[in-house]
């Protein structure tokens, strides 16, 4: 059985501090999930956990230093060096690294709490169906991988056009790693929304899930529409005498153009619905909410002026302000 001093690589005036910093990178370093294709990994592995239960306890520690034990924990009794497992102890390895003994000892183990935190919640060397600190027949390097630490989320930005919206077209987003994914714009998209996409992200490092892509979502200022929530805002311009009479007017939307009806006297900032021509939303379409404003000719018109003449010398009363 090695030196438990010598598999941690510290000295016999290490501290506890010294100790557990050693076995935190030596297991990190050695653990089966990082190196699947190494076939020592588990049982240099087992041998650092091994190492630890006597030096990470400083009972167990005390009773190593004064022989009262060995490198695996167990009684040393005269004539009987290097003894079976004793209860609590951690059994050693017979022909072919199988393990022989007992588990972890309960007494003041801090190794499996370690471990726990290094990653992401398993016990000391347990990987599914893991024994005893070591590789059950059902477990090997990489069972029980749900508890894995998964790998880092990777972000990226995208700028959507209002139609790559509406047509629900797939647009390219590279991350901050370098790559470029095509990614679908989901149903109901919202300026500023963070799209996730599962397993895009970086590789786990202890072979655990990948992390994911982080999408952030811009809207392009459209030159025509403002967005409101799922609804789309469109000012059209028309002419005074074409609010007065009545008309119909082409009103651009995101999928052509359409014939809109312009009551008679219609003042400016009237706004009318046009259903389902606005932005895709979760269960329907938003609107189309245009507001007529009333435009004069550039050009002179002699007839306009005119009447606009006639009618103030009549004496018209102010508008009322409500």
């Amino acid at each position: 059985m090695s030196d438990p001093y010598k598999t941690l690589g510290v000295t016999k005036g290490a501290t506890g501090a010294e100790i557990k910093s050693a076995f935190r990178k030596l297991a990190k370093k050695n653990h089966p999930d990082q190196n699947p294709n190494d076939p020592n990994a588990k049982e240099r592995f087992s041998k650092i956990n091994n190492a630890y239960d006597v030096l990470g306890d400083s009972e167990k520690r005390g009773q190593f230093d004064r022989g009262e034990i060995d490198a695996a924990g167990n009684p040393v009794h005269p004539g009987f060096a290097g003894g079976a497992s004793g209860a609590g102890g951690f059994g050693g390895f017979g022909r072919g690294g199988h393990q022989q003994g007992g588990g972890f000892s309960s007494q003041g183990f801090g190794a499996e709490d370690i471990l726990k935190e290094m990653f992401g919640g398993r016990g000391a060397g347990g990987f599914g169906q893991q024994a005893r600190g070591g590789f059950g027949q059902q477990g090997g390097a990489g069972a029980g991988r749900g508890n894995v630490p998964k790998g880092e989320d990777v972000e990226g930005k995208v700028a959507v056009t209002l139609e790559d919206v509406v047509a629900g077209r797939k647009v390219s987003v590279k991350l901050k790693d370098g790559r470029t994914l095509a990614v679908s714009l989901p149903k109901g998209v919202k300026d500023g929304q963070t799209i996730r996409l599962k397993g895009q992200g970086s590789a786990s490092p202890y072979g655990g899930a990948s992390g994911d892509a982080k999408i952030d979502v811009k809207f392009v200022v459209h030159p025509l529409f403002k967005v409101d929530g799922n609804n789309l805002r469109y000012d059209a311009p028309i002419h005074l005498h074409e609010a007065f009479l009545g008309t119909k007017v082409k009103i651009p939307t995101l999928s052509g153009r359409i014939n809109l009806t312009v009551p008679p006297k219609s003042n400016s900032g009237t706004t009318m619905r046009v259903p389902g021509k606005g932005l895709p939303g979760k269960s329907k379409a938003g609107d189309l909410l245009v507001t007529f404003q009333i435009h004069f000719p550039d050009k002179a018109e002699p007839e306009l002026e005119a009447l606009m003449t006639k009618w103030a010398s009549e004496g018209r009363p102010p508008l009322e302000i409500k």
